[in-house]
């Protein structure tokens, strides 16, 4: 093979055909890893997405994908991934928003739009206006939170666990039977104190040394 993954279109003269294109919901662009990502304003997606289609040939919605900056006025970062068969082309349109404002739906302009969009709302926490079905996807009934969040608990609020009583499933709080272990990184093989499996059925070996070693025996 001359490469060893298929080869897309240059992005040359590409971010300048969409900005003519979006007009003024054109904020800015950059291109990393050969990708190109061109931001957007939040009100101007759907018109945005729609031109990328049906005048630059962008047929297929790849994905919607959340990003979470908590130190940020506008914390999420959503991302549009789109792919142009004809034109072996892909670009990345990305918009920003708080926890409070919606993004407004695209799932006239793209069907699948409505799987990403509830995923991104059920990671995340980011409102879609116009979403006929925006509701959890991943999680469980009765989900609390966001677990994409950077400030959602590692550990989670709730757990599930078998019930030796009820014989089944149950949900319930979070608890951590198991205290933090403390591991002793220390290698049996360079003198560890204690005392290994079988060492005492040897006579005369030191506690964690090697078989040759006497008591009392130092390593060189």
């Amino acid at each position: 093979m001359s490469s060893p993954a298929p080869r897309y279109a240059p992005n040359d003269g590409v971010a300048e055909s969409v900005r003519a294109l979006i007009g003024d919901a054109w904020l800015d662009s950059f291109e990393a890893v050969g990708e190109l990502t061109v931001l957007v304003k939040r009100e101007g997606i759907a018109d945005a997405l729609r031109a990328l289609r049906d005048e630059l040939e962008y047929q297929q919605l790849m994905d919607i994908a959340g990003i979470d900056f908590p130190q940020r006025p506008e914390r999420f970062e959503v991302a549009y991934m789109l792919l142009s068969v004809t034109r072996n082309h892909r670009i990345r349109l990305k918009l920003s928003t708080d926890e409070d404002t919606p993004v407004p739906s695209v799932t006239s302009l793209f069907p699948n739009a409505g799987w990403y969009e509830r995923e991104v709302y059920d990671m995340f926490g980011v409102l879609f206006d116009g979403n006929p079905d925006l509701r959890r996807i991943l999680t469980d009934y009765g989900f609390r939170g966001h677990p994409f969040r950077k400030d959602f608990p590692m550990t989670g609020y709730t757990e599930l666990r078998w019930s030796e009583e009820l014989k089944r499933v149950v949900s319930g709080p979070v608890r951590l039977n198991q205290d933090f272990r403390a591991f002793d990184f220390l290698s049996p093989w360079e003198g560890a104190a204690y005392v290994l499996p079988g060492d005492e059925k040897v006579e005369g070996v030191a506690p964690g040394a090697m078989t040759p070693a006497k008591a009392g025996e130092k390593k060189a």
